[in-house]
């Protein structure tokens, strides 16, 4: 952070979405419009209804986080994106079959009004998907190049002061980090020349990038975390943010894990198997992009228990990750979980958990709240990686020499944190005071 002097959210902002048509894209606008009309609460987006504790506990100061900081209006939004079918987000959002007829009618006169522009899209990378509305070009730098008009020309056609770039759509097949992806130079060399380790997420986070709009990746491919696009935006005091949208079995794993910890039991096996039956589903079916999604969620557990620093509880612990489609189940995922774990004298206990959730009823507030951090990250003159939004993501991207922070209860203090910090509030560490209140003092915070 350079400055704690923050712009205000004047204007509107732009909100361009690739995978527009998708059914975590067309959930979230539908309850935008719900939310706008006075239809619904946006229920699960901690921008609109979390609160944030300033000061010590005895001033009782709680006001709602939007009230604290100067996010942009709901009211301010303006709706875009790319998609690879030529049809409406209303069309859409009846394929998905997420949304029941009350909610898709309270919406249907602006889901029809929107529709996408033509996407970047190749099938080597997103094997279950066919792409029939998609851009040409005879190499990925004039590709790139396109998305660059398409983010110019929606600023230009809706007289916007500020756009934010979100990636929605499909996980893409596994791509390791690479020498094309090292130096601004060599991606740059790779998108002229067709590089087969540059994706189509990789063009529209470089191409955001350019253009001066935060990114966020939703998903769990290699994207804007790609070191030459990282320094890029740092380069070009752009915030980005990733990835893959923490919404289900990881966001309660994010739990569980850290209460093993603190109650330090032991870990022998963690088995985790979900069942889905949407377009995500379908393309996590294919081995390439399942090791994309396998990679992000099984990094976090051994990121919470630190197996090097307690080898007595979770050395050797096994750890499986499944994900099967299931057509009939549609958008409601199910995840179990079976955990083996022992506590005193070694004795063995066992966690079962068993989660029947709505994939984008839980991703479609995350959506809202990236958007509007992302933009206040902006107005802000915060740049590069934002550590602080970790909260959100199964993977969170950080600096390369530090230890990522998976904790979920961590998180949100890291997030509320910095958020104090942006308005010159002292951050809350939660010391005990007793005896030691001369300390808290010099730190300048409050317990």
């Amino acid at each position: 952070m350079e400055s704690n002097i923050i712009q205000k959210p004047d204007g509107k902002l732009g909100v361009l979405i690739v995978g527009l048509n998708g059914a975590i894209s067309t959930t979230f606008l539908a309850g935008i419009y719900a939310v706008k009309k006075g239809f619904a609460k946006p229920i699960g987006s901690l921008t609109q209804m979390g609160t944030i504790r300033i000061g010590k506990r005895s001033d009782n100061n709680f006001p709602l986080i939007k009230d604290f900081v100067p996010l942009a209006s709901l009211d301010d939004l303006v709706f875009g994106g790319w998609e690879i079918r030529d049809e409406s987000c209303y069309e859409a959002a009846k394929y998905a079959k997420v949304l029941n007829e009350t909610d898709l009618n309270n919406a249907a006169e602006e889901l029809k009004s929107l529709k996408p522009m033509k996407g970047v899209f190749d099938q080597n990378y997103v094997k279950r998907l066919t792409g029939t509305y998609v851009k040409e070009g005879k190499t990925k730098y004039e590709l790139m190049m396109k998305i660059r008009d398409d983010i110019k020309s929606f600023k230009e056609l809706h007289s916007l002061d500020r756009v934010v770039v979100i990636w929605a759509a499909s996980t893409e097949t596994f791509i390791p980090v690479s020498e094309v992806h090292k130096t601004k130079e060599a991606f740059i060399e790779g998108m002229k020349n067709n590089h087969p380790d540059i994706s189509p997420s990789m063009l529209y986070a470089y191409a955001a990038v350019a253009e001066g709009a935060p990114y966020i990746n939703g998903s769990p491919s290699l994207s804007v975390d790609a070191p030459a696009i990282v320094d890029f935006a740092n380069e070009m005091d752009v915030p980005v943010a990733g990835k893959d949208f923490k919404t289900g079995q990881t966001l309660v794993k994010t739990v569980i894990a850290p209460m093993l910890k603190a109650r330090l039991l032991g870990l022998s096996g963690w088995f985790s198997t979900n069942i889905l039956g949407n377009r995500d589903g379908e393309v996590l079916d294919d081995p390439g992009s399942f090791k994309t999604k396998e990679e992000s969620k099984l990094s976090v557990i051994d990121s919470i228990l630190q197996p090097d620093l307690y080898p007595d509880l979770y050395d050797n612990y096994y750890h499986k990750v499944r994900i099967n489609y299931y057509p009939p189940r549609g958008d409601n995922k199910e995840g179990w979980d079976n955990i083996d774990i022992f506590g005193w004298l070694g004795y063995p206990m066992e966690l079962k958990i068993n989660f029947l959730c709505r994939d984008s009823i839980l991703a479609a507030p995350i959506v809202l709240d990236l958007i509007l951090f992302a933009d206040l990250a902006k107005r802000s003159n915060m740049k590069g990686i934002q550590e602080w939004m970790s909260l959100f993501f199964k993977s969170p991207m950080h600096s390369p020499d530090v230890v990522p922070e998976h904790d979920l209860f961590i998180q949100m203090m890291k997030l509320k944190n910095t958020l104090r910090k942006l308005m010159n509030e002292s951050p809350i560490t939660h010391l005990d005071t007793n005896g030691v209140a001369h300390r808290i003092e010099d730190f300048e915070c409050y317990d």
